[in-house]
């Protein structure tokens, strides 16, 4: 009888995988990749620059406003056909608009140099945008 009560007892080995846990996880994660997607995908149009970028054309009547950012953070400012100028960051403001109050149709140049932090940059863009520029425009050298 004892036997008989460890036969009955005993249970057969399930050779099933329970896959519920597995359809959970996999919901749980599409859900999560549903929201963050969107996320990933918004933010700031930019256009990337190309190897062979092409030139602009500069109109002229009117020679281009350049703002010039050394790798040492000092900033320089070339008004038409004059020589570069030293300049504090926040008198870029008043200089550009200034200078577009009387000729709008200036274009306005960013020449940074490539070891310039991205950062000192973006606030000399955003101090141009300020200052009413409709387009920035940043100057390379071509891969020739």
């Amino acid at each position: 009888m004892n036997v008989n009560n460890k036969k009955a007892g005993r249970r057969r080995p399930m050779a099933e995988i329970n896959v519920v846990p597995y359809i959970d996880v996999t919901l749980v994660l599409l859900i999560i990749f549903m929201v963050t997607t969107p996320m990933l995908q918004s933010g700031v149009e930019v256009d990337l620059p190309r190897a062979q970028a092409a030139m602009i054309d500069q109109k002229e009547d009117t020679p281009p406003l350049v703002i010039s950012i050394q790798k040492s953070g000092n900033y320089f400012i070339k008004i038409g056909t004059e020589d570069d100028e030293p300049i504090e960051k926040d008198q870029i403001f008043p200089r550009v608009e200034a200078v577009l109050k009387n000729k709008p149709e200036t274009q306005v140049l960013i020449n940074a140099d490539k070891d310039v932090d991205y950062g000192t940059v973006v606030v000399a863009m955003n101090a141009l945008k300020s200052a009413g520029v409709p387009s920035v425009g940043l100057q390379t050298k071509s891969d020739d």
